[in-house]
């Protein structure tokens, strides 16, 4: 039998955990939880063509390399 591996900081009482909250939310809690999450304004959602998808990731890649980069100049 294969052995479960999480992800770095999670095990399977964590796992536990966040099942039994959504588990537990009635659907009023999930939406107010969701409309609170896109309030933020710090992310956007949009559908774009499935080719532009690797351009896309590469040009964030990118971006994220920069601001890491004056992050670190700063230091």
């Amino acid at each position: 039998m294969r052995q479960t591996v999480f992800p770095p900081g999670w095990d399977e009482e964590k796992v536990r955990s966040v099942l039994a909250h959504y588990e537990q939310q009635t659907d009023d809690e999930a939406i107010a939880e969701d409309e609170l999450a896109f309030s933020k304004h710090i992310l956007t959602t949009m559908t774009v063509p499935n080719d532009l998808v690797p351009t896309i990731r590469k040009l964030i890649a990118k971006r994220r390399k920069l601001i890491a980069k004056r992050r670190n100049a700063g230091k």
